[in-house]
């Protein structure tokens, strides 16, 4: 496959469930090729390029559903023959959207969905931005739309699939391929916490201030992020995000929704194919997100996960020629814990004035992990820092970032907030899982909660446990979630899906997508032996495989797998 996916910024949950952490993930899962911080920017080389640009227009409505309204692109540039449009959808789906065949009944549809809307269920729309790539090969070969989702929560589908329609030319050849931003984000009604990303809850999560400051920080967070983010904001979870992919299917007149979803993407593909079994076709999930894990055991695996990786970098790095640590692997992990500790108790002064942390050593460092293309500049940026004590190379990689210029959005009328990326992941992440911490707790309760698991997580990494315990507070101050996800188990009537798993990946481990398999149900994994977030755009074997089974349609039973570095 083409290059490795390298997200803004490494999916480690901070707000909420980032990978996409406890059920809290810093920074968004997401499918993108640039290094720059997902969590303060959601794939910001997309996002900043985004003023509009007129385009073609596209198709008229499909046959089913309110329709598409084609006409202009909010990003520029856009790939030729790229059309975009709105789609309306129900605001609030109502009780309906808790429930799921084969999954029972839900609680509730995302955060704030016990507090009804004046308008009642289904008066009060909003609109889904969508983009289409025409199918490029002959007609008579052409297999309708693949609707793809490239990870976030909070990544926007359709700069991403502006930015790069070439890592799928091949699918593209008999496809139309559809991207859309999900309810709350980039040009769909986007959610805000005030417009600040260094401001949102994932921030507030892992400042280092002490359980009570954190707390009212997080509590002022959430009402921050209702104030600004308008009435959307109690309907973003991804069991609505589903409905809207529901519809989409029935404007773009497929009797099938065909899917490829990554990262966070494989969880609403999952919903979906929950909700709607005997709807769902070829569904492909490429970094596969946990669907029942506690908040907790999600923030642990994901620590020991993000400590395999960077356990898997220092032995790549031990056999390279001027490697900062040498070649013993054992010291080397120490010297990047002293690394950390040292930088969190005298930060180093970088561009533009900016404080470097250890927090921001680790922030680089999950960042540098989500792709092996990545490592030798890691590597470079380490020496940089250790030797001359120049954080340059790890701000590259993902430093302390600045929000986007105001000029640098869409001129739709309706812009996209420089934080949204990281509010609408807090948000949905917090929407979709009922598990919360006691909100009544004093700062007292709290600290004695988080120094009886600070053992267990530094156990997992001594690196990024800290970050990830802090994680568990991310929800704090926002009503519970929907528990439909969690009670996923083997759906009616699904069918076949493939779930590509990637040994060494830092935000989705492996064991996530044994345990989906499980509760789908009607699955086949495909074994990625290789290093890196996602593995379609690091692998031909494994490219091979999905785009077989997208165009052919046929997928063999059991488990296959593809070795490292094909």
């Amino acid at each position: 496959m083409p290059p490795d996916p390298v997200p803004a910024r490494a999916r480690t949950r901070t707000g909420a469930r980032t990978r996409t952490g406890a059920r809290t993930r810093t920074g968004a899962r997401t499918l993108t090729r640039t290094p720059n911080r997902i969590a303060v920017g959601v794939i910001g080389a997309a996002l900043v390029v985004g003023t509009l640009a007129a385009t073609p227009s596209g198709p008229g409505p499909g046959p089913a559903g309110d329709g598409i309204r084609w006409g202009k692109c909010p990003e520029r540039p856009v790939p030729a023959g790229m059309r975009c449009g709105t789609l309306d959808v129900p605001l609030d789906y109502g009780p309906a959207a808790g429930t799921g065949t084969g999954a029972g009944t839900a609680t509730g549809t995302g955060i704030g969905a016990a507090t009804a809307k004046a308008t009642g269920p289904g008066k009060a729309r909003l609109r889904i931005a969508v983009a289409m790539l025409p199918a490029t090969g002959p007609a008579a070969k052409r297999l309708g739309s693949l609707v793809l989702n490239f990870g976030g929560p909070g990544a926007p589908g359709v700069a991403t699939l502006a930015a790069d329609p070439a890592a799928f030319a091949e699918l593209n050849k008999r496809y139309a391929l559809v991207a859309f931003d999900p309810r709350g984000v980039g040009h769909s009604e986007p959610v805000s916490c005030g417009g600040d990303p260094q401001e949102t809850g994932e921030t507030a999560a892992s400042a280092p201030a002490g359980p009570a400051a954190q707390l009212a920080a997080l509590r002022a967070a959430a009402k921050r992020c209702a104030i600004d983010s308008g009435p959307v904001l109690p309907y973003i979870g991804t069991v609505d995000a589903a409905r809207d992919l529901d519809l989409l299917r029935q404007a773009l007149g497929e009797k099938k929704l065909d899917y490829l979803g990554f990262s966070y993407g494989t969880r609403l593909g999952a919903v979906y194919a929950a909700l709607f079994p005997r709807r769902s076709g070829r569904m492909v999930f490429d970094g596969v997100d946990t669907l029942s894990e506690p908040l907790t055991e999600q923030a642990l695996v994901s620590a020991a996960a993000q400590q395999r990786a960077l356990d898997n970098f220092l032995v790549w790095c031990a056999h390279q020629d001027g490697c900062v640590y040498g070649t013993n692997t054992r010291t080397a992990k120490e010297k990047v814990q002293a690394l950390v500790a040292r930088l969190d108790a005298e930060p180093l002064t970088g561009e533009g004035g900016l404080r470097f942390t250890g927090q921001d050593v680790v922030a680089a460092i999950e960042t540098a992990l989500y792709s092996k293309k990545a490592w030798p500049d890691l590597a470079d940026a380490l020496a940089l820092v250790e030797r001359n004590g120049d954080p340059v190379g790890l701000m590259q990689l993902g430093g302390p970032a600045e929000p986007p210029p105001p000029d640098a959005v869409g001129d739709t009328g309706a812009p996209v907030p420089a934080d949204n990326s990281a509010a609408a992941l807090v948000a949905v992440n917090c929407a979709d899982d009922p598990d919360r911490g006691n909100d009544k707790a004093s700062p007292a309760d709290i600290a004695r909660e988080l120094a009886a698991l600070q053992p267990l997580f530094l156990a997992a990494s001594p690196v990024f446990g800290p970050h990830q315990l802090m994680t568990v507070l991310s929800c704090y101050g926002r009503p519970a979630g929907t528990d439909f996800i969690r009670r996923i188990d083997r759906p009616a009537g699904i069918p076949r899906i493939l779930l590509v798993g990637t040994r060494g990946d830092p935000a989705t481990p492996y064991e996530w997508t044994e345990e989906t398999a499980k509760r789908l149900g009607n699955t086949v994994i495909l074994d990625y032996k290789g290093d890196g977030h996602t593995a379609y755009l690091a692998s031909r074997c494994v490219q091979g495989y999905v785009d077989h089974f997208l165009i052919d349609g046929r997928l063999p039973a059991g488990t296959r797998s593809c070795p490292a570095g094909e």
